[in-house]
This record gives C-alpha cells, sequence and structure tokens, in this order.
C-alpha cells in the first residue's frame, strides 16, 4: 500500500496556479486509473485505486500548502505507512516547465510544503515526484510566479506532462523510479 500526496492549495482560485501542479498530477492519475470518487477525509480530498496490482490511497491536503503535512501525517498513521511508502508529488522551480525527477529524501529546497511535511512524519525519507515550473529568474519574483496562473502558452507542455506522469504511474507504483522518469521523458517530447 502506498500514500501518493499532492500538494497544492484548495479553492477555485488556486485551482490553474503553478503551485497547484501536485494537484493536478494526482486527479490526472486518479482519472486515468479510475480511482474511487474523492471525498472529504484526512483534511484533505481523498480516494483510492489500484495500480500495477498495488493499493494506492491518493490525498489531496486542503491545508493550505504550508500546512500539508497536518493532512498526510494522519492519513499515514491510520494506515500504518513509513516515509518510504509515501510519496509527494509537488512544483519545483529548479527544474525547467515539464521535466520530471523523482528522488526518495532530502531537503525542503524552500518549499513549504515539503518542509511541513518533514515537520509532522519527523522524516525526510519519502519520496517525492519534482515536476518542474521553472524560475522566474530573479528571487523577489518566486512568490508570485509559482502563485501565479500557468500562461496560455504553458497549456501543452502542460498537458502533455500530466498526461505522462498518468500514463507511467504503473512504474512509480512498482517502485521503478528510473524507468518511471525516463517514460515520462519520452512521452513528454515535443511531436517533430
Amino acid at each position: 500500500m502506498r500514500l501518493w500526496v499532492g500538494l497544492g492549495n484548495p479553492g477555485p482560485e488556486y485551482a490553474r496556479n503553478r503551485h497547484n501542479i501536485g494537484f493536478m498530477a494526482l486527479e490526472a492519475i486518479a482519472a486515468r486509473h479510475r480511482f474511487s470518487p474523492w471525498r472529504a477525509r484526512f483534511r484533505g480530498q481523498f480516494c483510492e485505486g489500484t495500480i500495477a496490482g498495488q493499493k494506492i490511497l491518493a490525498l489531496k491536503p486542503e491545508t493550505f500548502m504550508n500546512e500539508s503535512g497536518t493532512s498526510v501525517q494522519p492519513a499515514a498513521f491510520f494506515y500504518k505507512l513509513k516515509p518510504e511508502a509515501i510519496t509527494a508529488f509537488h512544483d519545483e522551480l529548479d527544474l525547467a516547465p515539464g521535466k520530471v525527477r523523482v528522488k526518495k529524501g532530502g531537503g525542503a529546497a524552500g518549499h513549504n510544503g515539503l518542509r511541513s511535511m518533514d515537520r509532522q512524519l519527523g522524516s525526510q525519507d519519502y519520496w517525492r515526484v519534482r515536476l518542474g515550473i521553472g524560475h522566474p529568474g530573479q528571487k523577489e519574483r518566486v512568490h508570485g510566479h509559482v502563485l501565479g496562473n500557468f500562461a496560455s502558452g504553458d497549456r501543452e507542455w502542460l498537458e502533455r506532462l500530466l498526461d505522462a506522469v498518468a500514463e507511467a504511474a504503473p512504474l512509480l507504483a512498482e517502485g521503478r523510479a528510473e524507468d518511471f522518469m525516463t517514460r515520462v521523458a519520452l512521452l513528454t517530447q515535443p511531436a517533430s
């Protein structure tokens, strides 16, 4: 059993923000793999399904990004999951738009959702699916960038990325992080 967490902020006003790409990725996975309907649970929206023979619990915290861990920790505790069974899908400034990297553990790198999870779980040993949104170039522009909506010019790569993440999800469920990244990279290559 695995807990996949999409990080973002609740509410329609945040739905298209770059900071909500974790929500978007988890929604795409749940739709593609026909998970149960979303319902309120663990201070978030929760559903479940099976991918590649693995039971996947999907959680979108509704606690706002800075308090994501207060939703994740009760779910992990209830299902008796160790941090290694948890994967957070989140936006990553230090990756080019549309790029994906998966890693286990590491610091929060200024990401408040990860910082909250670290604090609440008492561990950094969970998996992270880092979804590139690009850096605005100047530190003082970061806040507006992550809380800004994706531009209309981002639509093509964003849809291709979300579709690829959903398509490649069985590799992630099987614990094949390298193969997942390779498959996503292949699926997101622009048509020539």
